[in-house]
């Protein structure tokens, strides 16, 4: 990507359809959004119109919330690669930037085997994609409960074996999954350095974030806040994202969707 892009996570609360939603976003000179496919992926002929004709606005996908690529069941792990893989076809078909979802939880496991269970799901994803020639980046989200599979280490690690896969970095879930780490500039600045020395200068150049207000426990994530609500510290953010010449996307999340992402935005150009 030629730069940083800030999206809303779904439609701007002000906007009541995808066809309202990009008018809205051009309004708010804002960048895009992140198309939630939260119970399945499924969208009808005239959101699909609505998202084709968006006047170059950015899209990404996020996949639904019942994946779990180390379900105990072989079925619950076949439906959730088919979710992933919906959720990919669902991107090339609306030119999707690319898709994120959450991969997973431990249930009990060792990192060590739940890792090896990602690895051969992802393998079996991205070749499904490859002979459909579809190249859309496809991206594990880094998780807020220290109980969800995806930590930093995980997702950077699990990204090394496939050149279709990159990191969705959720910065909030970071400093939530360490009870209040994450959220400085200098550490924010070690994130962006160490992805970027694991996967190379393309890691930055095609970068996909979740931003948040976020409130924790010692067990990780309970929920989103809006900015002024919360500890996160998004100004470090941006201006670690500037230091390192960051492109791509970031996707706010925090409840007041469009105003939080405006104020990401306008404090970005700012710096």
């Amino acid at each position: 990507m030629e730069k940083l892009h800030f999206l809303t996570a779904g439609i701007p609360m002000s906007a009541k359809d995808y066809k309202s939603a990009f008018s809205e976003l051009e309004k708010l000179n804002l960048d895009g959004l992140e198309v939630e496919f939260v119970h399945g992926v499924r969208y009808s002929d005239d959101t699909r119109s609505a998202i084709l004709n968006r006047n170059n606005k950015i899209i990404t996908h996020h996949g639904p919330y019942y994946i779990n690529l180390n379900a105990k069941e072989e079925d619950k792990i076949q439906a959730s690669i088919k979710r992933v893989l919906d959720t990919a076809r669902a991107g090339a078909d609306l030119g999707a930037y690319s898709i994120t979802y959450h991969a997973g939880f431990y249930l009990g496991e060792d990192k060590k085997t739940v890792f090896d269970k990602m690895l051969s799901r992802h393998e079996i994803i991205c070749e499904t994609l490859q002979k459909e020639n579809n190249n859309i980046w496809v991206r594990p989200e880094t998780t807020g409960k220290k109980s969800q599979w995806g930590d930093l280490k995980e997702i950077v690690e699990l990204s090394k074996n496939f050149s279709q896969v990159l990191p969705c970095v959720d910065f909030a879930h970071l400093h939530a999954r360490s009870n209040g780490e994450f959220n400085t500039e200098k550490e924010f600045c070690a994130v962006l350095d160490y992805i970027g020395s694991e996967l190379g200068e393309i890691a930055l150049n095609n970068f996909h974030a979740h931003v948040a207000g976020i409130k924790y426990t010692d067990k990780g994530e309970k929920n989103h806040l809006v900015f002024e609500e919360s500890d996160f510290n998004y100004k470090d953010l941006l201006k670690a994202f500037k230091k390192f010449n960051i492109k791509g996307a970031v996707v706010c999340e925090s409840p007041n969707i469009e105003v939080d992402t405006k104020i990401l935005k306008d404090y970005y150009l700012s710096l």
